[in-house]
């Protein structure tokens, strides 16, 4: 999900990671803490001292988004449900789920521990205020803690919309999916009521810079798309988890396809296989054993006038784990792998034994086919 992230540090066995995205809100919470809200707070405060309570109050902002991630996580842990890693980005923090909670109870509770830990640093912070200001502290300090515990209390009622993939539109899914029984259905009408909102903050935004001409509205607006595009991708992957759930490379792949001997020549490969056959992708097998595949990248490596020369046996590539799938393996993780790793074909192999092809247009044409037939997971073999 974040190609740009690194691991800063590891917490409870979680990795806890920034994308590049991350600074530019970092950067943009220090300048309006410093530019605005300090400097309106505290009038006798100096620039430096406002500019070291800005960053002070954006890195004590941005821990209390990893708890809230972390209780997540925990919380998660105990459900059976497996998290990657914590990763900071520009619209906040993520516990990427490496798997979905598989009962609404779970999904919850999971949803609900994030807010919680957020109303607890609220309700933390609000109380060292209120004693920082007994024991007559600087007022730097009690400023500091005002502003953790007002973010808090905020990004926990935030997050609380019902706004799918947001805790509150998982919240509203765990409760129409017990109330239904359908995960899928309760997920689509967690990602309306989600879009409903999303539409209202870019309605809102807009407005608000016509009338006021704050271009600082816009980000009212970038949430609201972002909600409304991270919904929409939500769903989809959760129909695309429910269309393949339960079926196999094999149920996808293509079955008996066309093989070359290591023994033919490029050029017999090239007339009378993949321009006949109208094919770019040949396994090579011998005497029933697979050996590897050849294809248009080995091809094109090759200078056409050396093809009736050259053997494919001595040019294909060699069967891998990186090139080769089970045809007991799940059809959603070849999909997966597919799309992480950018090939866009595996060799289905059973031993040494060729069992088929498969691709990404299997997958996809295979998909296309249960959504018109209209089969729903239960239906598979």
């Amino acid at each position: 999900m974040f190609s740009r992230s690194f691991t800063i540090f590891t917490l409870f066995g979680y990795d806890i990671k920034l994308d590049l995205s991350w600074f530019f809100i970092a950067l943009l919470v220090v300048w309006s803490l410093a530019t605005g809200y300090f400097p309106q707070t505290l009038t006798q405060a100096t620039s430096l001292q406002i500019l070291v309570l800005s960053v002070l109050s954006m890195l004590a902002l941005f821990g209390s988004l990893i708890l809230h991630e972390l209780s997540h996580s925990l919380v998660a842990h105990r459900c059976g449900v497996e998290i990657k890693g914590i990763t900071l980005f520009i619209f906040g923090g993520v516990a990427e789920l490496k798997n979905e909670p598989q009962t609404p109870g779970a999904e919850f509770w999971i949803a609900l521990a994030g807010p919680a830990m957020s109303f607890a640093l609220a309700v933390i912070f609000w109380i060292a205020r209120l004693l920082s200001e007994l024991l007559g502290m600087p007022e730097l300090v009690t400023a500091l803690f005002s502003y953790v515990a007002w973010a808090n209390a905020i990004l926990a009622i935030f997050n609380l919309l019902p706004a799918f993939p947001m805790d509150g539109g998982r919240v509203m899914r765990a409760i129409v999916w017990q109330r239904t029984g359908d995960q899928l259905e309760a997920t689509a009408r967690a990602t309306s009521a989600g879009s409903v909102l999303a539409y209202m903050l870019i309605g809102l935004g807009l407005m608000n810079v016509a009338l006021t001409g704050q271009l600082g509205s816009l980000w009212i607006v970038i949430i609201g798309f972002f909600i409304l595009a991270s919904g929409r991708g939500a769903y989809e992957n959760m129909r695309l988890h429910k269309l393949l759930e339960h079926r196999t490379a094999r149920d996808v792949m293509t079955p008996a396809p066309v093989t070359v001997l290591p023994d033919e020549t490029l050029a017999t490969l090239v007339d009378h296989y993949i321009l006949r056959r109208r094919i770019s992708f040949v396994p090579v097998v011998d005497r029933d054993v697979l050996l590897g595949y050849i294809d248009l990248d080995v091809l094109r490596s090759i200078e056409p006038e050396n093809w009736a020369d050259t053997l494919v046996g001595d040019v294909y590539v060699e069967i891998s784990p990186e090139n080769t799938v089970s045809p007991d393996d799940p059809a959603e993780s070849v999909l997966r792998r597919l799309s992480q790793t950018g090939r866009r074909k595996f060799l289905v192999v059973k031993g040494r034994k060729l069992q088929g092809v498969i691709t990404l247009a299997d997958l996809m044409r295979y998909l296309t086919l249960v959504q018109t037939v209209g089969a729903r997971p239960h239906q598979a073999r």
